[in-house]
Parts: C-alpha cells; structure tokens; sequence
C-alpha cells in the first residue's frame, strides 16, 4: 500500500502450533488456511456380486466422494489384496480383456461374454484417462493393481485443484467360464485418499 514496503521474506524458523488466551497460531506451510475440509468417502463399503453362472457377466458399482482444500489437490489410489479367490484357493483371474491388452494401467476393451475375469471401469470428476468424466466408459476396463504380485497402487481420482464432493463411479464386473471351480469368492481392495499441499 501507499505506507507499506515488503523489503524480504525468510522462512519460517519457529513452525507449529502457539496458543495464549483468546488466540491461536499455527505457523508453518502444513497449517495451510483451507475453507474445504478434506474428505473421503466409499459407498457401498462391500459388493456382493451374487450367484455367478458362466457367460452372463455380473457387474456392481462403487461411489468414491472426496473433498479436498488444500493447494495442491488430492489423489485416490486403489490396489487388491489379491485375485478373487475361494476358501479352495481357486481364483476367478484378473480380466486382461478380449484382445490381451488391459493391465492395471492400460485400459482396453472387454464387451465379449466369452472373456473371463474380473476387473474395472469408471467415469465421473477426476478420472484418469481414458475414462470419461460424462457418463459411462462403455466397454473401457482395467484391472485393479494386486499387491500380492507386488504391483503398485493405480490413481482412481486425482486433481491439483481444490475441490468440494468431486464424485467419481467404479463399476466392477466379473464374468466365469462354465469351468469355473464353484465356491465362494472375495477379495478386498483398498482405497487410500492423499491431500496434497
């Protein structure tokens, strides 16, 4: 302004939290001021895909929500524990699609009833491409990152901006062979929400 001058700016060399009747100060680059809480939520928190018969793919949908305000956005990353697998040990495989040709980072299409496995697609706010953000994603899937086989947790949802209820739409599908071992199967696969600052 017309009386003041800023002459130099120093780092900050006392971080943290000060208090004193009637005042806090948080002092630092982590303490941020952000009028968007971070937030994360998954709906529905377990998938039941039912009794599977050969051929006649089966899919159910998972809603991620995150809220973030800090400078730097956010991102969700997701990984299986493990291929579907039975009390037996037996594995209902990831899908690699109807050409060979997805992977937990490529995605490809998966529209034939004769492909087996189970696997991904998505679309809403702040998807990875090839994923649209309107709508569904067609016949697009990918197979989720298995950490059993070392494979390093896949973005689902990532943004380097602030943002309130940005909301994006998993659907999971599963399809068997008529040799499928019948058993239960399951998995877990983990969400994992970061704020970036």
């Amino acid at each position: 302004s017309a009386n003041y001058k800023l002459g130099f700016t120093a780092g900050q060399t006392g971080p943290g939290v000060y208090t004193s009747t009637g005042f806090i100060v948080r002092a630092g680059f982590w303490y941020l001021k952000t009028i968007i809480p971070f937030s994360f939520s998954v709906s529905p928190t377990t998938i039941d895909f039912g009794t599977l018969t050969a051929n006649n793919p089966v899919t159910q949908t998972i809603t991620l929500t995150v809220s973030a305000g800090g400078a730097g956005g956010y991102e969700v990353t997701a990984q299986e524990n493990k291929p579907l697998t039975s009390s037996a040990s037996n594995t209902i495989p990831d899908t690699t699609c109807d050409a060979s040709d997805c992977d937990e980072a490529n995605a490809a299409t998966w529209s034939q009833d004769t492909t087996y496995g189970f696997g991904y697609t998505m679309h809403g706010n702040d998807v990875p491409t090839p994923f649209p953000t309107a709508g569904p994603a067609g016949n697009l899937y990918k197979q989720l990152a298995d950490r059993s086989l070392n494979e390093i947790a896949e973005a689902v949802m990532s943004s380097g901006q602030v943002g309130r209820s940005r909301s994006s739409t998993i659907t999971l599908k599963v399809n068997i062979s008529g040799t499928q071992a019948a058993g239960t199967y399951q998995n877990i696969i983990t969400f994992i929400a970061t704020p970036r600052y």
